[in-house]
């Protein structure tokens, strides 16, 4: 049989609990900053669309889950009406090409400051701590956090479940939590941030506790079928570090088998920081075999080891970010091994609705 008409790994199909997906190839959420004034915008149903396929998954960019979730300008958030209405036509557009798409739903926490927050306030956190002036991190950017109180906390998880119940009335299949990458969830679970000693804090299971209360409410309110969570337990973006992340990684995806998800997306060991791959002893398989639904990989992967991921069973579908952003028909290249266009890192987060957006060419287009 002829290489090319082999069939790789990556491209055979999967079935996602009730999704039928033709290959494994996912969009991962990308923060793209081009949701003016936090409401998705029309050029993002050309953006999404272009990277759409018939039974491809795509996951939307981190969506803000309420008023106080808000850190970087122009994300999109989906607890108002006018934004719920706003994603309508981007979700049906992608329903339109037969792809299944799940909605992130996040808060930044601490990551944020008084500009983005109702009447100028403190970002809330697990914690009081500010960010320290090093690792390339400007804490002139960053207002010092409000550490939230106990009765505060299940507010945030019904916002959580507002914000999934939304997203299932704009249209999406369903719903991805951000756990991952220093932000409000993560802030909770991490030993590095964490400093609370009410029972949200301290020990393993009481760090990991609100993470579990949103999947709950969550999965309560949409159907646990519909409910994806992203961690990064061996992660340090934002000072998020923990001190046995094996641990937390393993405690979260023995955990999460109890309300029965469709899914657990997390980062590979060797994304350690935002777009550096490192050489990391560590590894995902302990909590890919403790996990009992679909487990998903993302973090650095080209389609070689992409393939391997699948082949040797250490994934079920594999996240790819910087390379589908650059790529609107990366499957179809994997499929041709035909060659990729770089990435721009310039215009990953412009304001842009063409430039460094919907601008990277088709396969087509080179020829």
């Amino acid at each position: 049989m002829a290489a090319e008409v082999a069939t790789i790994p990556l491209l055979t199909p999967y079935k996602l609990g009730k999704f039928n997906l033709s290959h494994r190839v996912v969009l991962a959420p990308l923060t793209r900053l081009r949701s003016y004034g936090n409401v998705p915008q029309p050029h993002a149903v050309l953006y999404y669309s272009q990277r759409t396929s018939k039974g491809g998954l795509l996951i939307a960019e981190a969506t803000g889950v309420s008023d106080t979730a808000q850190g970087y300008p122009d994300a999109p958030g989906i607890w108002t009406k006018e934004q719920v209405e706003a994603w309508k036509p981007i979700v049906d557009a992608v329903h339109a090409k037969g792809g299944v798409f799940f909605c992130q739903i996040w808060h930044v926490g601490r990551v944020s400051n008084q500009g983005f927050q109702p009447n100028g306030q403190a970002p809330i956190s697990s914690t009081d701590k500010p960010f320290t002036p090093q690792n390339g991190i400007d804490v002139a950017d960053f207002t010092p956090p409000r550490r939230l109180k106990i009765e505060e906390i299940p507010q945030i998880v019904n916002d959580f479940r507002l914000a999934a119940r939304n997203a299932i009335e704009a249209g999406f299949d369903g719903v991805e939590i951000h756990g991952a990458h220093g932000y409000l969830i993560d802030q909770f679970m991490k030993d590095q941030v964490n400093d609370r000693t009410d029972q949200y804090g301290g020990s393993l299971e009481n760090r990991c506790r609100f993470a579990l209360e949103v999947v709950e409410a969550v999965a309560n309110e949409i159907g646990a079928d519909r409910v994806g969570i992203r961690l990064s337990p061996f992660a340090d973006y934002m000072e998020s570090g923990d001190s046995d992340p094996k641990a937390l990684g393993l405690y979260m995806a023995e955990s999460l088998n109890k309300y029965g998800i469709l899914y657990c997306h997390m980062v590979e060991p060797r994304m350690k920081t935002i777009g550096e791959i490192s050489d990391s002893p560590q590894s995902l398989v302990p909590m890919r075999k403790a996990f009992k639904g679909s487990f998903f990989v993302a973090g650095g992967y080209q389609r070689e080891d992409g393939n391997k991921a699948i082949a040797e069973d250490r994934a079920d579908l594999v996240v790819f970010g910087r390379l589908f952003l650059a790529n609107p028909d990366l499957p179809k290249r994997f499929k041709l091994n035909a060659p990729l266009n770089k990435y721009n890192r310039d215009t990953f987060y412009t304001s842009d609705p063409v430039v460094g957006y919907s601008d990277y060419p088709f396969l087509e287009d080179n020829a």
